[in-house]
């Protein structure tokens, strides 16, 4: 592959710039435009406003009849920036604390590589998807007609990971990010003085043990051969030292890998919320939504994708898969592929993804730009004969 040094350094203005004007999720209107404009520039096919702010450059080379599809994410993240950097978010509560912005820039640079060598046969779709965090870009770029519009017989996506050293790529067959759901429980009581509580029926009471036995959910009804996560992260209810309220609301999360795990979960949940009502003469809302499925690589795209990492960089098998969850999930359902990780730690103690001070590093997007192209060229190859596992 050609030198790169020319392209990192206008990569790494433009991921800053971005980072500096970050924009949440179907909002990502000045983040698209420059997206656009580097593709247009670059001679790609473009297309905008696909699934709201996606956008997707097309590149046809050559008769092949194969066709890969390489996805970025493009939003930020509603909460404020603390690392006083000179691109640091200008944009008050949105920060690109996932590092969306350094995604968008080693796809880009993909994309120009890929467009002046032109020495592959066939289509690459570059995929630049908006809410990825926690709105399913990817579900409505899907229902948007992503994937009859531009074909993909494989799809991959990249995302960095601040654990692993920079420069290693890590990706496993199979499970490697939880499906993520969300649950509200609404105790309803009788109110009343907190003096006289023999006259209410508590639902501070009934929701502490609530909390309590949700907690024994996972140690309990869940195979220690089986992956899962259950926190419960909110409680709220009562204004005032006085009263005790008639209403607490109690909210959480679940992760899980397994579609059996996720179903037996949310019934114990439900079947829990229905003792403390019988218990305490309350009534429990149950509010469940799962809205992210787990993210399962293909098995023979995930070994596809460590075979060319070990090219580019440290090839690592990922020994288990992330709780946290990825909507890129949604187009591993309908198409076969792998979601990988590029390690980006840098120093003693890099900030973890979604904490103030993290930044994306600049230092791991010439390996991520060869990455993408990689695989591009792996899957394009293998109809000429020239794929690793041609």
């Amino acid at each position: 592959m050609q030198d790169l040094s020319d392209l990192v350094g206008p990569l790494t203005t433009l991921r800053r710039d971005i980072h500096a004007h970050p924009e949440l999720g179907f909002a990502e209107f000045r983040t698209a435009a420059r997206i656009a404009q580097v593709l247009t520039d670059a001679g790609l096919e473009v297309h905008e406003a696909i699934g709201g702010t996606g956008v997707v450059g097309v590149l046809r080379v050559g008769e092949g009849t194969r066709c890969v599809g390489l996805r970025a994410d493009m939003d930020a993240l509603p909460f404020d920036e603390q690392t006083g950097l000179p691109w640091a978010s200008r944009t008050p509560g949105s920060f690109h604390g996932c590092g969306h912005d350094g995604h968008v820039a080693m796809l880009l640079g993909a994309a120009q590589v890929m467009a002046k060598a032109r020495d592959v046969s066939g289509t690459v779709n570059f995929i630049f998807q908006p809410a990825e965090e926690g709105g399913g870009g990817a579900r409505v770029m899907i229902e948007d007609g992503l994937f009859d519009r531009f074909p993909c017989d494989r799809v991959y996506a990249l995302h960095n990971w601040p654990s692993l050293p920079a420069g290693t790529i890590a990706t496993r067959a199979g499970p490697i990010m939880g499906a993520a759901d969300k649950f509200r429980i609404v105790v309803t009581g009788r109110g009343g003085h907190a003096a006289l509580p023999h006259e209410t029926t508590d639902a501070v009471l009934a929701a502490a043990h609530l909390v309590q036995q949700l907690n024994t959910i996972v140690s309990r009804n869940v195979a220690s051969s089986s992956a899962a996560v259950l926190s419960v992260t909110m409680i709220h209810g009562g204004d005032v030292h006085n009263v005790i309220p008639a209403n607490v609301g109690v909210t959480g999360t679940v992760r899980t890998f397994d579609p059996v795990v996720q179903d037996r979960i949310e019934e114990r949940i439900r079947q829990i919320a229905q003792g403390i009502a019988t218990s305490f003469e309350v009534a429990c809302t149950v509010d469940y939504g799962r809205y992210y499925p787990a993210t399962i690589n293909d098995a023979a795209a995930a070994e596809d994708a460590l075979a060319v990492a070990a090219t580019v960089g440290t090839s690592l098998r990922a020994p288990e898969p992330a709780a946290t969850s990825e909507d890129f999930s949604f187009m591993l359902q309908q198409r076969p592929g792998a979601y990988i990780w590029l390690g980006q730690g840098k120093g003693n103690d890099p900030a973890p993804l979604h904490n103030p001070h993290y930044d994306f590093n600049d230092d791991v997007l010439e390996t991520g730009i060869r990455l993408h192209v990689a695989l591009a060229k792996n899957w394009l190859g293998r109809e000429l004969g020239r794929g690793l596992a041609a």
